[in-house]
């Protein structure tokens, strides 16, 4: 993960609130290491999941995340537009464009749109 790409607010919780990100980080090590589904689709979940409740912060971190592990662009999309039906257009508009804020930064190129056109 790319250090200065972290939000100011993450990197001063975990500054100030060290043995309370110490339990965050672990209970996160915890859940995904408790079951068969591997690190990409974890990332790809919870991506989803930070979509549904609205949150762009986790949004950009599940995105850089699910990357790190390998996820490829057209993945990232695919998460965020399976929910359309569950939270609506506007809000997987909003969830696409914070994902795109990292894709963007990463150059990552999108051969999904072509696809479903």
């Amino acid at each position: 993960m790319y250090m200065s790409k972290l939000p100011e607010q993450y990197l001063s919780i975990k500054t100030r609130f060290k043995g309370y990100f110490r339990a965050v980080d672990n209970l996160g090590k915890a859940v995904r290491s408790a079951g068969p589904i591997d690190k990409k689709t974890s990332h790809l979940i919870q991506l989803a999941a930070a979509a549904a409740i609205k949150s762009e912060g986790s949004v950009h971190s599940h995105t850089r995340r699910a990357l790190d592990e390998g996820a490829k662009t057209e993945e990232i999309y695919h998460a965020i537009i399976l929910l359309t039906s569950t939270i609506g257009f506007p809000n997987v508009s909003a969830a696409l464009s914070w994902a795109d804020d990292i894709l963007q930064g990463r150059g990552s190129k999108n051969n999904f749109t072509s696809r479903i056109r």
